[in-house]
């Protein structure tokens, strides 16, 4: 894994129409700090610079019909160009990876958040309109993600969601390195169920007793049980793939 600290810092670019949706979401909180401690460094690219008319055209009708405009790939692969040089120009050790959001994609998933860590250099670049040219997919994506069976306005959120699961993973981003331990998705299973510790008392619900009293082997016990219950009961789908997993481990 890269050596992440100040001046290696990993760096995200975006391709975008609109940059502010992007900038606002690294002025608060984990993020920020890690922009300021140099763990992570972020850019934003506006996509119709790159135009090729004086109208600042990035979009045209499909071929062959249909509602929505799509997004030019001359214009798209301009700004990839100018993304992947300019960080050349930067630091020649880094090697861009871009990654294209569009629902027509597998679905990104924690795995891919941890693999991509190894990337030192992140080009997202976001759809909007009816989509993007699939030529300049063709041509320069690395991988192509979705975030989800639905449908977004644009790419920026799938990008910033991306981002934000990515960068979590870097040394030094998170507070506590522990909060990474247990998390949902690991090994299949979603988290068990968490409560935070006070003495002011909720509704007519009351944390489960066994928390409090400190034995350390009994509570994990107890949380597999629950993240296995509560799989079960959201997502059945990740439920079967821990049952497969478990019995070729018994096999083994």
């Amino acid at each position: 894994m890269p050596n992440y600290s100040m001046g290696n810092a990993m760096t995200f670019s975006f391709i975008t129409l609109f940059p502010a949706l992007i900038e606002g979401y690294f002025q608060d909180s984990i993020l920020k700090v890690a922009r300021e401690k140099g763990l992570i460094t972020t850019h934003t690219i506006q996509l119709r610079e790159f135009a090729l008319d004086s109208y600042k055209s990035v979009d045209a009708p499909q071929i062959g019909g249909g509602a929505g405009q799509v997004l030019l790939p001359n214009v798209l692969e301009k700004a990839i160009k100018h993304a992947t040089s300019q960080h050349t120009q930067e630091a020649e050790s880094k090697n861009p990876h871009i990654i294209f959001l569009t629902p027509c994609a597998k679905h990104f998933t924690q795995s891919d958040a941890v693999r991509l860590t190894t990337k030192e250099h992140i080009i997202f670049v976001c759809g909007r309109y009816e989509g993007i040219d699939e030529r300049v997919i063709e041509a320069w994506a690395d991988e192509v993600f979705c975030i989800g069976d639905f449908i977004l306005t644009g790419g920026e959120l799938a990008a910033l969601c991306l981002c934000d699961s990515i960068a979590r993973q870097i040394p030094q981003v998170l507070g506590n390195a522990n909060s990474l331990q247990g998390e949902s998705f690991e090994d299949s299973l979603l988290e068990a169920p968490v409560f935070a510790r006070t003495n002011e008392k909720f509704e007519d619900f009351t944390p489960i007793s066994e928390y409090s009293k400190g034995n350390h082997n009994k509570i994990a016990l107890l949380k597999n049980h629950l993240a296995l219950c509560k799989t079960r009961y959201f997502r059945p789908d990740l439920f079967e793939r821990w049952k497969t997993t478990q019995r070729v481990r018994n096999e083994k």
